[in-house]
């Protein structure tokens, strides 16, 4: 018994131990200065660099307000929202995505670039069907900026449906 005990550990230490070129060579790939930034570019490629970032020349998104507070509506109502702002960047601003943490809230965005100093408008529309209560919906906008993501938030109280 104590040899098949035996004979089991020097298996497993073994096997633990397994230093060979694959393995070292993969290592070396991923920690490659070069190959660590692949994802972020497609995500944000302004920050997709390993040196320091010109926040300069990119585009920035300049809300007159952040934060919307629709106060108190019955259930069942929709609440609409522009959030305008102006590009206060140096180069065309795109906006590629904008989304909330659930189907109710929804924001509509413009597809074209908008030049700088130009402006524009986020249209928020939230569904208060089945919502009741204090509501906060983070509305994030996602752009050629830096960074990449904007917070909006609308909020407010939903009370009983209008009889």
């Amino acid at each position: 018994m104590r040899y098949i005990s035996l004979f089991i550990f020097l298996f497993f230490l073994s096997a633990c131990q397994n230093n060979s070129k694959e393995d070292q060579r993969a290592v070396e790939e991923i920690t490659d200065p070069e190959l660590v930034f692949n994802s972020e570019i497609i995500r944000n490629p302004v920050s997709a660099r390993p040196e320091p970032i010109d926040t300069v020349n990119v585009a920035k998104m300049t809300f007159k307000e952040h934060h919307f507070d629709f106060g108190e509506i019955p259930e069942g109502e929709v609440v609409t929202h522009e959030y305008e702002f102006t590009n206060t960047g140096k180069v065309p601003l795109v906006i590629t995505n904008g989304h909330s943490t659930c189907g109710c809230t929804v924001p509509e965005w413009p597809k074209e670039a908008i030049k700088p100093g130009g402006k524009g408008t986020i249209k928020v529309k939230f569904d208060t069907f089945g919502k009741a209560g204090p509501q906060a919906k983070p509305i994030t906008i996602v752009a050629n900026t830096y960074p990449s993501k904007n917070m909006l938030e609308l909020v407010g109280i939903v009370g009983a449906p209008k009889q």
